[in-house]
């Protein structure tokens, strides 16, 4: 699978191969079961819910797993696992995640229970209003080289959350991978309206003889 170079993370729709022993006359578990809200837990984005988040934090989101140099109680991929049974859609857990698995060049980094498939699905599923799940759902589409995929998910995040640059710029790459210049160079405008800093999208269009100032 061809690996690129994400632009910016703020931060599949594939199916999570997991195995799972199956004896006679036992039901399968779901390759991708649905999160079931718990406490600590719940919407990352929910005040209420919110106040559990620092005991997880504490012990297992720590600054030194955020930033993928080492886990806090085992591998990895389980501390920030760990964080995401409990806020599903974590947005700073799902960036670390999913950097993790692009690091790796594997779906399934050592100590995740699921694959990072899966960990958008459950997410979504969760919370599909969620503007920045798909933003950095659709960066991860857009690393791995499925544009259709990623134009779905980034497209929706920008009508949902239309003040976020983030979805609005990496939309822009989208569409200039696409070779859709107009509609990059629109992407583009609306994210530096808003005060994105990093000028690679501006760059690339002006490499590609595309770029115009903004009206």
């Amino acid at each position: 699978m061809k690996h690129l170079q994400l632009q910016c993370i703020a931060g599949m729709t594939l199916v999570c191969l997991l195995s799972t022993a199956v004896t006679a006359g036992a039901t399968p578990l779901p390759v991708c079961p649905d999160y079931v809200p718990g406490k600590p837990g719940g919407d990352y984005n929910d005040p209420t819910d919110r106040e559990g988040l620092t005991v997880v934090e504490q012990f297992h989101f720590t600054p030194p797993v955020e930033s993928l140099v080492k886990g806090a109680s085992g591998p990895l991929g389980g501390d920030i696992g760990y964080t995401l049974d409990h806020f599903p859609n974590h947005h700073r857990a799902l960036a670390a995640m999913m950097k993790l698995a692009l690091r790796e060049k594997n779906r399934k980094p050592p100590g995740a229970r699921y694959t990072i498939d899966c960990y958008f699905e459950r997410a979504t599923r969760f919370r599909p209003n969620d503007a920045k799940v798909r933003t950095l759902h659709g960066s991860y589409l857009l690393a791995i080289g499925r544009q259709d995929d990623a134009l779905e998910q980034l497209e929706k995040a920008a009508v949902l959350e239309p003040a976020d640059p983030t979805a609005h710029y990496n939309l822009g790459l989208l569409y200039l991978q696409k070779q859709q210049y107009d509609k990059a160079r629109a992407s583009a405008h609306q994210a530096y309206k808003m005060g994105f800093p990093l000028p690679g999208l501006k760059n690339k269009l002006v490499a590609a003889g595309q770029w115009k100032e903004a009206n």
